[in-house]
């Protein structure tokens, strides 16, 4: 079946620079705003435009992400002419097809792209923060003739961590550098693409090597090779939480500027999530819990500040946490301090322990069984 446009969502990456919180699950698999995963917020923005098609491209620790997501249903993605398919490394007569960056990823599937003969491809990233309505990208993208469509956005933070494109007075890029040292542009990428179908192959084919990537090498051979390029520029809410410091900024965001993501507007762009059946959450000391996203299934008998607090936690009575994300699951003890941490799922922390720091730390069963070891 010929479908418009099909999306391509890539969810493999390891997530290095998150150190432990992605040890044991892939990126888009982290827990964000107490509630959802950074995935909800691609399959949101799908849902919303109505593409109905996705290829989800994944490699690194995919269980907890694939039985998560299962057909896509919390997303309305569940459809029989298309839907959700989950798109994994595999192995051929001439070896296993490993990924090695992200336009090799895409381009070991080529043929889920080809059995529905799309118009357009729309290549994403799983682990953003941002809504968009993809429509109003296709529509440019229509609308300029252009080969491949790049998304661009003014950063909050260091230009360095992403790819830089300038544009001309046509939106025409002209130049595209990843991660540069000097940028000479204050656009950067936001790692979504529109592709002609018939480009990507190309530029795919073309590719030099298995290690390639749509920022380091698609793009910039593409300007090259004088296909038409052109940025589409989101001046919406975007951010890329790559780092553990970017990732505990953005959660706080929700806090001292709810107007930035809206994650409350359940009129016009929702944010759509995988929930439990767990009971309300229980406040036992409404005086003494301020300025907090607080899930469903905690019970709070314990003092919270300036926090975000995901569901089926427990907060034990003279408990304090501050300025702190506290992941599902994590069971604080007695007389304990925490503050400045980020605390991940299924965390047992004992009576009495304090954990406060300067700057955003990590914190997990392994963590407190070296601290105790240090003491």
């Amino acid at each position: 079946m010929k479908k418009h446009v099909v999306a391509m969502v890539l969810v493999g990456g390891r997530g290095t620079r998150l150190g432990a919180i992605t040890q044991h699950k892939a990126k888009p698999a982290v827990t964000f705003g107490g509630k959802y995963k950074l995935i909800d917020f691609v399959l949101s923005n799908l849902a919303h435009a109505q593409i109905d098609t996705v290829g989800i491209v994944t490699q690194y620790e995919p269980h907890e992400l694939m039985h998560y997501i299962q057909r896509g249903a919390s997303w309305d993605l569940d459809v029989n002419d298309g839907g959700v398919h989950f798109l994994t490394p595999y192995t051929t007569r001439e070896g296993t097809k490993w990924q090695r960056g992200t336009a090799h990823a895409v381009a070991q599937h080529l043929h889920f792209l080809n059995a529905y003969n799309p118009e357009l491809v729309l290549v994403l990233s799983g682990d953003h923060v941002y809504k968009m309505d993809y429509r109003r990208m296709l529509d440019h993208h229509r609308a300029s003739g252009a080969d491949i469509t790049v998304g661009a956005f003014k950063p909050h933070d260091d230009l360095s961590r992403y790819g830089v494109l300038s544009l001309d007075e046509q939106d025409r890029v002209t130049a595209f550098e990843e991660k540069p040292d000097a940028p000479a542009s204050d656009l950067a990428s936001m790692g979504v693409y529109v592709f002609t179908r018939t480009a990507l192959e190309n530029v795919l084919k073309q590719g030099v090597g298995d290690d390639l990537d749509f920022g380091r090498d698609i793009i910039p051979k593409a300007l090259k090779e004088h296909y038409r390029v052109c940025g589409y520029y989101f001046d919406g809410y975007f951010r890329d939480v790559g780092t553990v410091e970017s990732l505990f900024d953005a959660n706080l965001e929700l806090l001292d500027h709810p107007e930035y993501l809206k994650i409350h507007d359940y009129t016009t762009h929702p944010i759509y999530t995988r929930t439990e059946d767990l009971p309300p959450h229980h406040n036992m000391s409404p005086d003494r819990v301020r300025d907090a996203l607080v899930c469903d299934g905690t019970m709070i008998m314990g003092q919270v500040e300036h926090s975000v607090i995901s569901s089926n936690v427990l907060i034990k009575e003279n408990a304090f946490v501050k300025n702190s994300l506290i992941f599902t699951g994590v069971k604080i003890g007695e007389h304990s301090r925490l503050e400045n941490v980020i605390v991940l799922e299924d965390t047992v922390i004992l009576p009495r322990t304090e954990l406060v720091y300067d700057r955003p730390t990590v914190i997990d069963n392994e963590t407190l069984w070296k601290v105790g070891d240090d003491r």
